[in-house]
């Protein structure tokens, strides 16, 4: 199991989630200035190095403006899970408050929100030759089959997945043949939460979405015109594992079809703004569900929110 600190639970926390492109990372980088924080991130693609450009990371000039954490640290040949972000953002927590700095954490990852402020499941990490058994599989039976399978061995598992989802039909299977349990069972005997939720302020962004539509669409072209293919052809190089969550990035898998000729690259383009579109009204309903307690707030009028509540802590 990952080693990691001891909670720092009575310490103050904000917490700026929300959809993709809905101005989070701004926010933050202002408020920051304002108020003396740390951003750390908290978006599962901007942990990746080879990926600023596509996952709209800060800018080098951003980073210098105020201390940022946990972005681009890992490789992308890596599988950087929930688990190992819980166990950085620990010491950066810890480093934080001993610098009094405000721990300000931004992304739209839901996963990562909750286990910080809800606790995590305590799975154990997974012997390679069990991840490599499992992918291979995939590749030979395809994610339907394993999808049947997993329904037979953990029907409450498969129920919540779609068929189609083979990064997380393999976690899942994965999951059972290293331990002998489902991942349901793990996530009964999890880990306490890092942040106390009572004293953390949990914003989550909420924007028109006709205004984000056409923001998500701005972005990718700004992205395309600031080098995002050739980041997304140096990755494709290196000749990465497909199951790999950094080729899952949006954009990258349309631009990695280009790329190969399979299809134009407008219409690659068009697809990367399609699925982002798609995943941030995911994002909308997830978060709505899973963490109701998270004030939602119109991107014009959070930085007022936020320091109205943060009145009493950084007055």
């Amino acid at each position: 199991m990952l080693n990691r600190p001891a909670p720092a639970r009575g310490e103050r926390a904000l917490l700026i989630a929300g959809p993709t492109a809905s101005g989070k990372s701004a926010l933050a980088l202002a408020l920051a200035e304002r108020h003396g924080g740390v951003i750390i991130n908290a978006d599962s693609m901007q942990v990746y190095r080879d990926l600023r450009i596509i996952t709209a990371r800060p800018t080098p000039a951003e980073e210098a403006r105020v201390p940022h954490r946990l972005y681009g640290h890992v490789d992308a040949a890596e599988t950087y899970s929930v688990g190992h972000w819980i166990n950085d953002v620990a010491r950066v927590l810890a480093e934080a408050t001993a610098r009094g700095e405000l721990p300000i954490l931004v992304g739209g990852t839901g996963l990562y929100v909750k286990a910080l402020t809800r606790g995590l499941a305590a799975v154990p990490p997974i012997p390679l030759p069990v991840r490599a058994a499992v992918r291979a599989r995939l590749a030979a039976e395809g994610a339907a089959a394993l999808h049947a399978e997993l329904a037979r061995r953990d029907p409450v598992g498969a129920a919540a997945l779609k068929i189609g989802d083979g990064v997380r039909i393999v976690r899942a299977l994965e999951v059972i043949e290293a331990t002998d349990r489902p991942l349901s069972a793990w996530h009964r005997d999890g880990t306490a939460p890092l942040l106390d939720p009572a004293r953390a302020i949990k914003i989550f962004l909420a924007p028109d979405r006709t205004e984000l539509k056409a923001r998500i669409g701005a972005r990718l072209d700004a992205m395309m015109s600031a080098g995002a293919l050739d980041e997304v052809r140096a990755l494709d190089a290196r000749g990465l594992d497909p199951l790999q969550p950094a080729l899952k990035a949006h954009g990258v898998p349309w631009l990695r079809r280009a790329l190969a000729g399979e299809i134009p690259m407008a219409e690659a383009v068009e697809g990367g703004k399609r699925d982002t579109w798609r995943y941030t009204k995911r994002q909308f309903t997830w978060f709505r569900h899973q963490l109701p307690d998270f004030l939602w707030v119109a991107p014009g009028a959070a930085a007022a929110t936020i320091t109205e509540a943060l009145k009493p802590v950084v007055a």
